[in-house]
């Protein structure tokens, strides 16, 4: 993949969400997938994600990965003003530990999907596999480094256990 250009864009609600979205990023990375990352608040900062979420497609991003925690409004903020998947990373919070940011993604109304992947830093790691799983469709690059990731993966896992 030689071109640079970012496949995918990850947002989270503040800065405070890079410990778990850095996995994402550096998923993405690691499959050879240009990406870019920007803290951007769907209550703090509207007019950026209006523009961030409407211009995403044109500017060549494929899928947007979302973080967000406790109303999680960030993913489903972004599946409204986008064709693009939009695959939302709910965070860990203190309140519910991250079922109500789980919840506030995964019931958005329907024609408004936020395809919703577990708390924390697995849905993270799974959301950029996801994504690369999207891209991969069309982008055969993308699809080798995904076969190659998920054999890998395979032949990691021990046969018998060890002490």
């Amino acid at each position: 993949m030689t071109d640079t250009s970012p496949l995918v864009g990850i947002l989270m609600g503040s800065k405070s969400d890079w410990d778990v979205m850095k996995n994402a990023s550096e998923t993405l990375d690691m499959l050879g997938i240009p990406n870019e990352a920007n803290a951007l608040s769907a209550h703090r900062n509207p007019d950026q994600v209006n523009e961030y979420a409407t211009q995403a497609r044109e500017r060549g991003i494929k899928v947007i990965i979302a973080g967000a925690g406790m109303a999680a409004a960030l993913p489903g903020a972004a599946a409204a003003l986008t064709p693009l998947p939009v695959l939302g990373v709910p965070m860990d919070g203190k309140v519910m530990g991250g079922l109500d940011a789980l919840l506030a993604m995964a019931q958005m109304p329907g024609g408004i999907p936020v395809g919703t992947l577990a708390v924390g830093k697995a849905g993270a790691v799974n959301a950029a596999v996801l994504a690369a799983s999207i891209i991969a469709l069309s982008n055969e690059d993308v699809a080798a480094s995904l076969d190659k990731f998920r054999a890998d993966q395979t032949a990691g896992v021990a046969e018998e256990p060890e002490d």
